[in-house]
């Protein structure tokens, strides 16, 4: 069994948390038709971006930020040469991902803040209040996957909601509702994890050795995603830390070890002070 509680929900609502809801991206069956990057800007009136040719892919957006909460990378990779291959060609594979904000079990952009801009919903994803945000950017590095980014004309973070609006309403978010090939599937985590590793023992058993599930466990380095993702490759391929970790996760430690150094300090000072005495 996992443990999707976390610490500020469902305690912080009682009676009025829901299950904790997010996506399950299936690269497998993504085409790389940005039908998602297109509803999320829709729907959320995100401003335009990406239109500029990056000269490094086929992928206008190039990464998530302020203006891009959902981007979908194209990776060109080229095939090994196979026995018997005249042309000495392997040819090439496309690796396509939509990428989102993860919505950590632990997160650290969430505890950094120092407004309350930041909340974990009743559904346990986490949202920026562009009303409270006051722009001093302490959640940008906080994140380990780079999510979060400042708009150049306000300075205040921006990121995916999960289209909290939408579902205050039951409704599915606009990215997983746009997607042709269900690549982006939305419910609750407890029913997305099993079909995770389901899909994927599908996918090795078909000879995909590399297939894996990415934050899907509870016990990683941000206590498990609210958004879990099946790669055909490696992370880093995708762009993706390895062995992403929460970046407050041992500041309890960091200022124990912080207190006691200072009182070593003080020690020394007072002891150096009496023997001048």
């Amino acid at each position: 069994m996992f443990d999707l509680r976390t610490v500020a929900w469902p305690a912080t609502y009682g009676d009025e948390a829901r299950p904790r809801k997010g996506f399950f991206t299936d690269t497998s069956v993504c085409i790389g038709c940005k039908a998602c990057e297109v509803a999320c800007k829709e729907w959320n009136d995100v401003p335009a971006d990406g239109l500029d040719f990056l000269g490094r892919s086929y992928d206008n957006t190039g990464d998530l930020g302020a203006d891009t909460w959902r981007h979908v990378a194209f990776v060109e990779q080229s095939k090994p040469v196979a026995l018997g291959d005249e042309d000495g060609d392997g040819g090439i594979r496309w690796l396509m991902a939509s990428d989102v904000c993860k919505h950590c079990t632990h997160a650290a952009c969430l505890e950094v803040c120092p407004t309350g801009a930041l909340f974990r919903t009743e559904f346990g994803t986490v949202v920026v209040q562009e009303d409270v945000c006051n722009g001093c950017g302490y959640c940008i590095p906080a994140c380990p996957f780079g999510v979060l980014d400042q708009r150049e004309d306000d300075g205040r973070a921006w990121k995916c909601t999960l289209c909290y609006d939408r579902l205050k309403d039951d409704k599915t978010p606009a990215c997983a509702q746009a997607c042709p090939t269900e690549s982006i599937q939305f419910g609750p985590l407890e029913v997305l994890r099993p079909r995770a590793e389901a899909r994927l023992q599908e996918l090795q058993a078909a000879g995909e050795p590399g297939a894996q599930l990415y934050l899907s466990r509870p016990d990683d380095g941000v206590g498990g995603g609210g958004s879990l993702f099946l790669l055909l490759d490696r992370p880093e391929v995708y762009g993706l830390p390895p062995d992403p970790v929460d970046t407050t996760r041992r500041l309890g430690e960091m200022w124990r070890a912080a207190g006691v150094a200072a009182g070593a300090l003080l020690c020394g000072i007072a002891a150096a002070t009496l023997g001048r005495r």
